[in-house]
């Protein structure tokens, strides 16, 4: 266990914390845990049960985030630990965001410090560190201790979000992380209320916030057929990433039934389309298909003459023909991270 960070006593006579860790802002009573079931209150003083237990460690590549303007074919050094703020419907990872629900409490990992994080995406040749597969931002302590380390040592720090990151947590991160790809679920509240036991304008605010701190943001929008596959509701969100910036790439993927959400059958591939279109449209740059086959949707073209520069097949790269940064046929820039 360590001392969690951003809280406050709430009520010192009732050992009562408060967490402004994410926008939960938590009122915890003395012997009990936030919402996202790994932060616990013991007499007046929040710990993270989940420091350092690290539940997943992988190589992948950095386009399984999925990040596209980033350091193209590169290797992403990938953790994890047991808990979320969130309890979406359809979370493909849900045997480790729910873990402490689902086995009483229980905080599984294996003990890792910063340094042998660092140290082993050093040594798989990973050029970042992306910390994913639940929420972050639940053991942000670790993940904060990991980033400042592999910033030091030249490796580039990604977050995986679903944007619900406190202000002051986003404001302190910001310096030492490159990429935050963060979940824009839907457009409406009833949506992260009923799906996720959440909010909208926390998501809204924390993917702006990233983008005026100068953090590298994509977004992603898993399209679930008949909750947010409308053409206004994807026209909105089209909308909101386009008042960030043109140049913010924005991931259109495929919903595929899974834990509490198998009432409906995958996204079709024409509602893909579609989304991409309208994305398109709406003077976004970089607008991508994924999980599902797509070569149109998968590929970077240059926003100046269309021509493709960058070429992938899944989370792979056919060929990169970006001469640094910018189109070798009409040398325009392409937005994006890519030495």
């Amino acid at each position: 266990m360590q001392e969690a960070r951003f809280y406050r006593i709430h009520d010192a006579e009732k050992h009562q914390v408060r967490c402004h860790l994410c926008a939960h802002n938590c009122i915890i009573n003395n012997g009990k845990r936030g919402f996202c079931q790994v932060r616990e209150n013991r007499k007046g003083t929040l710990y993270s049960l989940n420091y350092g237990r690290l539940i997943s460690e992988n190589i992948d590549p950095i386009e399984k985030k999925p990040i596209f303007h980033l350091l193209p074919g590169s290797l992403s050094f990938s953790i994890a630990t047991v808990g979320c703020n969130f309890r979406c419907k359809h979370c493909q990872n849900y045997e480790i965001s729910q873990y402490p629900r689902l086995y009483g409490g229980e905080i599984a990992g294996t003990m890792r410090t910063p340094a042998e994080v660092v140290a082993a995406a050093k040594e798989a040749g990973c050029q970042s560190i992306s910390y994913t597969y639940v929420e972050p931002t639940i053991f942000y302590e670790f993940a904060y201790d990991c980033a400042q380390l592999a910033h030091a040592e030249g490796i580039r720090n990604i977050f995986v979000s679903n944007g619900y990151t406190g202000s002051a947590a986003t404001r302190e991160l910001a310096p030492i992380l490159a990429a935050n790809n963060i979940d824009l679920k839907a457009f409406t509240d009833k949506f992260y209320k009923e799906v996720c036991s959440a909010k909208l304008q926390p998501v809204l605010d924390t993917i702006s916030l990233m983008h005026q701190l100068g953090v590298w943001v994509e977004v992603t929008t898993l399209i679930i057929p008949g909750w947010n596959d409308s053409d206004d509701e994807l026209r909105d969100i089209a909308r909101f990433i386009h008042s960030l910036s043109p140049e913010t790439p924005w991931h259109v993927t495929r919903f595929w039934p899974t834990y509490q959400m198998t009432d409906r059958a995958p996204t079709p591939h024409e509602t893909l389309r579609r989304a991409r279109e309208i994305g398109l449209n709406t003077g976004l740059k970089y607008v991508y298909v994924g999980n599902i086959p797509d070569v149109a949707g998968e590929n970077t073209y240059c926003p100046q003459c269309g021509k493709t520069v960058i070429e992938r097949s899944g989370f792979s790269i056919l060929a990169n023909r970006l001469d640094h940064g910018h189109c070798p046929a009409c040398k325009g820039k392409v937005a994006g991270v890519w030495e």
